[in-house]
């Protein structure tokens, strides 16, 4: 028997579909995959050549649970610099983006806490909530609304048990990018609640419209805001499973006594070479995000020449979740056009109960493909 903790949380739905994928791809079939939030960019040259400097060097052992001094460095320079938040190397642990948030949910939540967070949202949230004994509470947000979830919305969800806020701007799965003046009043709300905020800004630099806030930057929010991001989306390295958590120092000390107890430090011979995509040339960022907001305007537009298929456009990361007209469950739609059209798309419930109806495609894939999948899922659509 598994633990009733276990027992209580779903495995990942983006994964599930992955593990989908890499099956029937290795059986021969061909599939299309808009499943999975990675990008088709290589890791750019002079982070690897680092990376390989750093194996040569023989820089293979442990490091500090915290990190290697200049990465800290650097990533509390960056934070400065790009998210205005005042920190110095102190405020820094060295760690995976999602064990940072899994680390969190159980350095701050006991059973019965209550954890407000968007409705949809991405899936692992969820999972660390639950796994650290708490609940979680959805907000829902509308289509109408651009899933916008303002501090309005979730006030009349705040209770007396209500411990903590998590936040994802630019969001997964909706690409929604929050507004300043939405940030305000959900800080002015969780300073009158003594809420605690987990940030999750690992979308922070691939934005189309808007611009990027953190709220940990806001007056008197610093010191009850930890805000985690890393190097998977905006670097192209979601294999090195490399990011960061920014926090007042009192909580690094306090996050990092579960770092020692899980994984004790990140992989050695990365640290360099994440220093170097901090510190190195960033052009290379520039033209992904570039492509990114072709790929996604091919994708919208696309997307609303299939009857009974409609979507937003999202503002950041590298979604789209169009809302569909069918009397059929996502689940049951999201198997169909893996078994009609050999395209994978990920089903909306996965991401919470007001993502019923909906899907997400991510289009961190060629304008050929998405042109050919966008073609496979109208023409099965057509047979319903």
């Amino acid at each position: 028997m598994v633990s009733k903790r276990l027992q209580n949380v779903p495995t990942s739905g983006t994964v599930k579909i992955s593990n989908i994928v890499s099956q029937l791809k290795s059986e021969g079939a061909d599939i299309l995959s808009f499943s999975m939030g990675e990008p088709d960019f290589a890791t750019p040259e002079n982070i690897i050549d680092a990376c390989v400097d750093s194996l040569r060097d023989q820089f293979t052992h442990y490091t500090p649970s915290l990190g290697i001094p200049e990465l800290r460095e650097a990533i509390a320079a960056k934070t400065r610099k790009e998210n205005n938040i005042k920190c110095t190397s102190k405020n820094v642990l060295v760690t995976p983006t999602k064990h940072a948030i899994f680390m969190i949910a159980l350095a701050y939540l006991d059973p019965g806490d209550e954890v407000l967070l968007a409705d949809p949202s991405w899936v692992t949230y969820d999972a660390c909530i639950r796994l650290a004994g708490a609940k979680p509470v959805y907000v829902p947000t509308s289509y109408e609304d651009e899933f916008t979830m303002t501090p309005e919305m979730m006030a009349e969800k705040v209770t007396d048990k209500t411990r903590m806020v998590f936040l994802n701007s630019p969001c997964n799965p909706t690409g929604t990018v929050m507004s300043r003046n939405d940030l305000k009043g959900i800080a002015d709300l969780c300073m009158d609640h003594d809420l605690r905020v987990l940030s999750d800004e690992i979308y922070e630099r691939i934005i189309y419209e808007g611009e990027h806030i953190s709220i940990g930057s806001l007056d008197g929010m610093f010191d009850r805001t930890l805000t985690v991001s890393g190097l998977s989306k905006t670097y192209a390295m979601t294999g090195w499973r490399l990011g960061w958590l920014v926090a007042p120092e009192s909580d690094i000390k306090e996050v990092n006594k579960l770092q020692t107890h899980s994984i004790t430090c990140c992989a050695s011979f990365t640290q360099p070479a994440a220093v170097e995509a901090l510190t190195g040339p960033q052009g290379e960022i520039d033209r992904m995000v570039g492509e990114f907001r072709k790929r996604r305007d091919l994708m919208c537009d696309l997307i609303e020449d299939i009857p009974g298929l409609c979507c937003t456009k999202p503002k950041g990361a590298f979604y789209v979740f169009p809302r569909y007209d069918l009397d059929m469950s996502s689940e049951d739609f999201a198997a169909y056009l893996l078994k009609e059209a050999h395209v994978a798309v990920t089903p909306g419930s996965a991401f919470g109960p007001s993502g019923e109806g909906y899907l997400r495609l991510s289009y961190a894939a060629s304008e050929e493909q998405i042109i050919e999948g966008m073609q496979r899922i109208k023409d099965a659509m057509s047979r319903l």
